[in-house]
């Protein structure tokens, strides 16, 4: 059995891809272990022993959308919204560069019109820190904003696929949002020159294996710069706030799956995982995992920003001294740059 294990993981390795049933028995725990120990090889090989930093602005907690799931939705009237100003966007980044970190992700809720105002506040990090990466999750955004923030100089965008099923995709999302728009914008960021972020919730309700697997294969075919997965965990303030959390093995199983088909990837290790999984930062980078995104939030502004209850979340600066403990302790470090995606 044993050599059969490492034979199915060599396959994986080198050929980067499996048939279905093969890819199918890894989600259900085969060779876990393995499996963990041959994608944190994979990624030590590709990118070193270093691990890159972002720093996470949550920019704005206001959204037009009612995702069935999130904590900050449109009718979730228990949330108190905010949007960051100029002045404290632009001192976050200042504090963030201030302790070596050379990305901004500016993450917020889906708002086309505040998304527009942020236009001249992305030119204006440009000016300030042009040695610094931009990278912005905003949602899904009419294609004339994503080519206006591209030229303010963003480098990157997120936008999670969250399930490659359609037919999950609806069971998730309120009537008028769909995976093919979802998909359209990927697309649209890809041809204006962004390096493309997507991923999915792990355990997500009435999530299957065959899912799971979908979403393995949308990645396959469309080969993001940045993967980001993490364990669904409910908010008490939604229709699904009934629903279990997801597993954080599984997580991990896909972490390393993942790296293995697409060795070239950024993954974060995600402050979902943490969330439910004590040492799970860690776990994570040893998954194969070769990203950690510390919060530069401003503090009073931070708990406002719920997409579920319970969120790991420390001051940026104590972060890091966490961070820097923990990777040491498993014979990593950070990583200094902007850690940007290139194909070895």
């Amino acid at each position: 059995m044993h050599s059969d294990i490492d034979s199915v993981i060599h396959t994986l390795k080198v050929q980067r891809t499996l048939p279905d049933g093969e890819i199918l028995s890894l989600l259900e725990g085969a060779c876990a272990q393995e499996l963990r120990e041959e994608a944190e090889s994979v990624a030590a090989a590709q990118f070193g022993r270093g691990v890159w930093l972002r720093g996470l602005i949550e920019w704005s907690n206001v959204c037009r959308r009612d995702c069935l799931y999130c904590g900050i939705r449109r009718s979730n009237a228990g949330v108190e919204r905010y949007t960051l100003s100029r002045e404290e966007i632009l001192s976050s980044c200042e504090r963030a560069y201030g302790l070596g970190l050379r990305t901004f992700v500016l993450q917020g809720g889906e708002n086309p019109q505040a998304a527009r105002g942020l236009v001249p506040v992305v030119a204006e990090i440009r000016s300030c820190w042009p040695d610094a990466a931009i990278t912005l999750g905003l949602g899904e955004l009419p294609f004339d904003i994503y080519a206006a923030l591209r030229k303010a100089g963003a480098d990157r965008f997120l936008l999670r696929h969250e399930t490659a099923s359609e037919a999950h995709y609806a069971r998730l999302h309120p009537a008028g949002m769909t995976l093919r728009s979802r998909l359209e914008c990927l697309r649209e960021l890809r041809r204006l020159g962004f390096q493309v972020g997507m991923g999915m919730m792990v355990g997500s309700p009435w999530q299957t294996p065959r899912d799971l697997l979908a979403d393995i294969r949308l990645l396959e075919e469309f080969r993001p710069d940045m993967i980001g997965i993490g364990p669904f965990i409910p908010h008490p303030d939604t229709p699904l706030g009934s629903f279990p959390a997801g597993s954080a093995e599984l997580t991990l199983r896909l972490y390393s799956i993942l790296r293995l088909i697409l060795p070239d990837a950024l993954i974060p290790s995600t402050t979902a995982l943490s969330t439910i999984m004590p040492g799970g930062r860690k776990a994570g980078i040893l998954a194969g995992a070769n990203v950690i995104m510390p919060n530069f939030t401003p503090l009073p502004r931070r708990e406002a920003y719920a997409l579920y209850k319970g969120k790991a979340s420390t001051d940026g600066a104590e972060q890091l001294l966490d961070i820097q403990k923990e990777l040491a302790s498993i014979g990593y470090h950070i990583a200094p740059g902007r850690g940007d995606f290139i194909t070895h």
